[in-house]
C-alpha cells in the first residue's frame, strides 16, 4: 500500500514539473514572439520616419482614452493651421469612419484605419497607406486608437508623441498609466472649460506627469472654447521648422 501510495506521488509530481517546465516554456515564447513584433515594429518605423523625413512632413502621434478630445483639437488644429500650412490625418479606431469624416468635413485628407478589435494602431498600418499620403504636406497627424496602455509600446514613425488628458478623466492618470506619459514629448491637457465643476486639481496632474518625465512640454486648452490651441499650434509649426533645420 505505501509503495502505491509512492507512485501515485511521484507521478503527480512529476506531471507538476512537467506543467511547471510547459508553463516557463510557454512564456518564454509568449516575451519571444513579443520582442519579435516590436522589433519588427521598430524597424518599419524607422523606415516611414525616414521616407517621411525626406518630404519634409512632420508627423505627430496623438495618445489618449476615449473621449479625451483628440479629433475635436484636430479640427481646432486645423482651422488655425489653414490655408498657410498643408495637414492630413490617419485616424485610428476600432470600427466606423467617423472620426475621419468629421476631419474631411473641415477640407482636410483624412484616411481610416479600422483595426477591428485591436487596441493601438502599429507601424505596418501606417506603411499601408503611404501610397496616399500627399508629398507636399507639412504636417501629418495620427490620432491613436483610444487608449492609454497598448498605443505607448508602438512606434508608428513619428516625429512627436502627444498624450492627452483630460479634466474629467482625473488628476491622477500620470501614474497610473505612466508609460504613456513617459514615451510622450508633449501633454495637452484638454477640456479645461470644466475646471470651473470638475474636481480635477492641473497642478497635481502636470507635477505628477513632469516627476516621471521632465522633458514633457505642457499645455492646456479647450478646443470647445478655443482656448489654448493658438500656442499648441505655434509649439508645432516652431518644431517643424526646427525638424527642417536640422535635416537640410
Amino acid at each position: 500500500m505505501q509503495m502505491k501510495l509512492k507512485i501515485i506521488a511521484d507521478e503527480a509530481k512529476n506531471m507538476y514539473n512537467l506543467r511547471l517546465g510547459f508553463i516557463k516554456i510557454m512564456k518564454k515564447k509568449e516575451i519571444l514572439v513579443l520582442e519579435d513584433l516590436l522589433g519588427s515594429n521598430k524597424k518599419i518605423a524607422s523606415e516611414i520616419r525616414k521616407e517621411l523625413t525626406q518630404k519634409g512632413i512632420l508627423t505627430i502621434n496623438f495618445m489618449s482614452s476615449p473621449g479625451a478630445g483628440k479629433t475635436t483639437l484636430l479640427e481646432r488644429i486645423a482651422e488655425h493651421m489653414r490655408p498657410q500650412y498643408h495637414m492630413a490625418v490617419i485616424e485610428g479606431d476600432i470600427e466606423t469612419e467617423r472620426d475621419a469624416e468629421r476631419i474631411r468635413a473641415k477640407g482636410i485628407p483624412a484616411w481610416q484605419i479600422v483595426t477591428g478589435g485591436a487596441c493601438h494602431l502599429e507601424a505596418k498600418m501606417i506603411g499601408k497607406l503611404f501610397p496616399k499620403i500627399p508629398p507636399d504636406l507639412d504636417f501629418l497627424f495620427i490620432e491613436n486608437v483610444g487608449n492609454l496602455v497598448c498605443p505607448a509600446s508602438y512606434d508608428l514613425g513619428e516625429n512627436i508623441r502627444c498624450v492627452l488628458l483630460s479634466v474629467p478623466e482625473g488628476d491622477d492618470k500620470p501614474k497610473k498609466y505612466p508609460k504613456a506619459f513617459t514615451t510622450s514629448d508633449c501633454l495637452i491637457l484638454t477640456k479645461s472649460d470644466l475646471l470651473s465643476v470638475v474636481p480635477f486639481d492641473s497642478e497635481r496632474a502636470q507635477k505628477e506627469a513632469l516627476e516621471i518625465n521632465p522633458k514633457l512640454t505642457v499645455f492646456m486648452t479647450s478646443s470647445l472654447k478655443d482656448l489654448g490651441i493658438k500656442e499648441l499650434v505655434r509649439f508645432f509649426i516652431t518644431s517643424r521648422q526646427l525638424f527642417l533645420d536640422k535635416n537640410a
